[in-house]
């Protein structure tokens, strides 16, 4: 069996260099659909030259199964993607590298920052 996709609420966001939608996905018999087969067809869908363009986010699958909906973007370009995209789903999508930094360093620099005021906490701030 395969899985039906649809789209609606579809919008055409030119500031941010994208369309938005919400996706409906019909599977039944299935338990999900994976969001790499799920770019393949909104790209044949949408007539998308870069799969990667498109950013699929946010899928709950509907009580008793059968039928998921979570939010699509597809951007103009990759540049659009990767200037408004955040950073942790860039990050998943391996666009961009993790900074591998260890909790008690983030929570000592948080902590000297909650003690400094004014431009000692700027540039304690703007240090790391």
């Amino acid at each position: 069996m395969t899985a039906s996709v649809k789209t609606r609420k579809f919008m055409t966001n030119r500031l941010l260099g994208r369309k938005q939608f919400i996706c409906d996905v019909l599977h039944p018999g299935k338990a999900n659909v994976s969001k790499a087969d799920l770019k393949e067809k909104l790209a044949k869908m949408y007539n998308v030259r870069d799969p990667q363009c498109i950013s699929l986010f946010g899928f709950r699958t509907q009580f008793g199964g059968g039928k998921s909906s979570g939010f699509g973007l597809i951007y103009d370009s990759l540049d659009a993607l990767k200037k408004f995209e955040p950073k942790y789903r860039l990050i998943r999508y391996g666009l961009q590298d993790a900074v591998q930094k260890s909790r008690k360093q983030i929570k000592e620099r948080k902590n000297r920052a909650l003690k400094a005021r004014g431009l000692k906490k700027a540039k304690l701030l703007q240090a790391a």
